[in-house]
């Protein structure tokens, strides 16, 4: 078994991002939310992304649409929608990316 070990790093205001596992195909990313507010701003990837909620809530957008998880959800994010989200309480998303993010490494 191989294992790497990925630095945490600062992704925007209030946020941490560190990735926790990575092949050419799929990507695990884990970005902590350290305060009410924090906002992953509106952007888009050609990557397909899968988002589940480890712990806190926030208010999603997708290509328009607003909607609130928290704790347990999941839900998933399609190539090239414009999305974002606004964090409720500090908490933290698990994101998988397939492919890789290779601008993460």
């Amino acid at each position: 078994m191989f294992v790497k070990s990925f630095p945490e790093v600062s992704a925007d205001p209030g946020i941490r991002r560190q990735v926790l596992s990575d092949s050419a195909e799929l990507m695990m990313v884990a970005f902590r939310f350290q305060e009410q507010g924090a906002e992953g701003k509106l952007h888009n990837h050609p990557h397909v992304q899968s988002t589940y909620v480890e712990s806190g809530a926030f208010r999603f957008s997708i290509d328009g649409e607003e909607f609130e998880v928290g704790a347990g959800d999941s839900f998933v994010i399609p190539s090239g929608a414009t999305h974002g989200c606004v964090c409720l309480t500090p908490g933290t998303l698990i994101d998988t990316f397939s492919p890789r993010r290779d601008d993460f490494l």
